[in-house]
């Protein structure tokens, strides 16, 4: 059912030029109060109630390989969940990406729910965008927090500048990923930095090339975020590199060939 009660979300927030400038030369800012205090709590439930509702994993976390033990991972829930859908198109958040990534307008890649449960491993090293068959690199993912959140809970973590590699191998997320990435960001020296705490509705963004990792969760509280990707108009599906890439290129960009336009019915224009 949809609640016609929830915040439209069609205002903007204005960055300022300082930002959008550190997002651009580190390749990650966090930008406050994305959602304001009081919107959060109608939208937490709304996501919490589809999270659950669509969550498939049932092994407990000893049951999992290190994948799995990072997070419950529920995605697309603004397919099946209105006010979700609500969230996720909301255009407050497009015209952010669309200033960080300085174009006119933006396109839905997907949304996921990333809950990182009381005991829950770390989430490896990786590249988002090593699973996303796009000839641009501008790119970014949202990432909300919907509970106030430290670092012990799981805090997204990057490597300062690491964008500016792009691909640093066909390196999917574990273990592997995880030790091969970290020797790349101690032998690069980039500076790792995570905010200490985020409050519900503050957002970080990180371009898809930027390298991040996640400790994993030391309390008693699951951590509950969910993320929205974005990627400029204009893109074209690229031929897939890798198992991944095919499998995006499937369900999240609905079976597009290679070479149209990223334009299809699931990567709606959000600005």
């Amino acid at each position: 059912m949809h609640t016609t009660t929830l915040p439209l979300l069609n205002d903007c927030l204005q960055l300022d030029a300082a930002q959008v400038n550190d997002f651009r030369k580190n390749g990650h800012t966090l930008v406050k109060n994305v959602l304001h205090p009081d919107e959060v709590p109608a939208f937490r439930n709304a996501i919490n109630k589809a999270a659950y509702a669509y969550n498939t994993e049932t092994r407990s976390l000893n049951e999992r390989d290190t994948y799995g033990k990072a997070f419950l991972q529920i995605m697309n829930l603004w397919e099946a969940d209105d006010d979700v859908r609500q969230f996720t198109l909301a255009k407050r958040f497009a015209k952010i990406a669309a200033d960080l990534l300085g174009v006119e307008q933006v396109r839905i890649y997907h949304d996921q729910a990333l809950y990182k449960e009381p005991g829950g491993g770390l989430t490896p090293w990786h590249q988002d965008q090593y699973y996303w068959p796009l000839s641009t690199n501008k790119t970014v993912t949202m990432w909300m927090p919907l509970i106030n959140i430290t670092e012990e809970m799981g805090m997204l973590t990057f490597a300062s500048g690491s964008h500016q590699e792009g691909f640093v191998g066909n390196l999917a997320i574990s273990d592997d990923s995880e030790a091969q990435i970290d020797k790349l960001v101690k032998d690069k020296n980039y500076p790792v930095v995570r905010p200490e705490t985020m409050n519900a509705g503050d957002a970080t963004w990180h371009y898809g090339w930027t390298l991040h990792n996640a400790p994993g969760n030391l309390s008693v509280v699951t951590r509950e975020v969910i993320t929205i990707i974005y990627y400029a108009d204009g893109a074209t599906v690229t031929e897939p590199k890798n198992e991944h890439q095919e499998n995006d290129r499937n369900r999240w960009l609905d079976g597009i060939a290679p070479g149209e336009p990223a334009a299809s019915r699931l990567n709606p224009l959000v600005l």
